[in-house]
């Protein structure tokens, strides 16, 4: 880092000698291209001679001197040049006496807006998750946050896709109270599985079988009471009932809401090759921003409401013990 300036990641010096040389010369190349084509003028009287060929039966080339005009612009244009690379950066470290980034300029901007917005957004900051999903106002903002931010991969109707999750259902990873889907949007989440548990192929599609019949869909009943004995290897994440664990993050397994397809040959490729996705946090986006997503998605009618809170037990008062006599 160079006085707040962003310095490109050369492997070494040599990198950087090598752009600014070539820089350099570039601009003391064209001062020569320049400055030969403009030193000779024709003398009174004199004609330009004609360069060949001539085309088009009339058409000729002469060799007429630049404009004057023209060839102060050029030398004007390379004053330009000169004085850019020595304000910005642009020979390889040198960050440019103003020490100017496009890095810090985009900071800057986004600092700016942001805290427009944040004068909107921070209100809600205040309420709770559920009042900011019952606010009109708040669920309308919060849908063009979503668009812009979560629709690439969630939809635009929010039910998600091939390896995106449905946020409309009720069938959440990490949990659908407010505070899980906050923390999910905040920081991220991470979700693996990895291949090969059940051996071959075949001991995948025995494992398949049994999980299908664990949800109560066809199966083959042979190949189901093979696959419950290797089911085992599954059973530590998804568990014996294979409904999973939401604080883990290990989906449940005998319902429709499968994120990569809960048919035979699906299933059967999620256990022979292992399944890695995940969400990338948005903290960055700032806690204002975050606290209204977190309102726009619980309210989309999938989220769950938090447990509710026990009262604390009532402490019955103990008669004070008689104080010691006097000795």
């Amino acid at each position: 880092m160079i006085a707040g300036y962003a310095v490109p990641d050369f492997i070494s010096d040599f990198w950087h000698y090598y752009i600014a040389a070539l820089t350099i010369l570039g601009i003391l190349f064209s001062l020569w291209i320049l400055y030969s084509q403009t030193t000779e003028k024709l003398a009174p009287g004199q004609q330009a001679e004609v360069l060949h060929p001539t085309w088009d039966g009339d058409l000729q080339e002469l060799n007429n001197p630049l404009p004057r005009w023209w060839m102060w612009l050029f030398y004007a244009l390379v004053a330009f040049g000169i004085i850019y690379l020595v304000l910005y950066p642009g020979m390889g470290k040198f960050a440019g006496v103003w020490n100017w980034s496009s890095a810090d300029a985009y900071k800057q901007e986004k600092e700016r807006v942001d805290a427009e917005f944040n004068k909107v957004f921070q209100p809600f900051l205040g309420q709770d998750i559920m009042s900011v999903a019952a606010d009109p106002k708040a669920q309308e903002m919060g849908k063009r946050l979503y668009l812009t931010y979560c629709s690439q991969c969630h939809g635009s109707d929010a039910q998600g896709a091939r390896g995106f999750p449905n946020l409309t259902d009720a069938q959440w990873l990490f949990g659908g109270t407010p505070d899980e889907v906050k923390a999910s949007i905040a920081d991220g989440r991470v979700g693996e599985m990895p291949g090969g548990l059940a051996g071959d192929e075949q001991g995948a599609k025995e494992v398949a079988h049994y999980v299908l019949a664990l949800g109560g869909k066809p199966h083959d009943a042979a190949l189901a009471a093979v696959g419950k004995e290797k089911y085992a290897a599954c059973a530590g994440c998804h568990g014996e009932d294979g409904k999973g664990n939401n604080a883990a993050g290990f989906p449940n397994i005998v319902d429709d809401a499968w994120q990569y397809g809960g048919s035979e040959a699906a299933i059967i490729e999620s256990i022979v090759k292992g399944r890695k996705g995940g969400m990338p946090a948005q903290a960055h986006l700032g806690e204002a921003k975050v606290h209204l997503l977190a309102a726009y998605v619980w309210g989309l009618g999938g989220g769950a409401k938090p447990a509710p809170v026990a009262p604390p037990a009532e402490t019955v008062p103990t008669e004070a013990a008689p104080a010691p006599a006097n000795q």
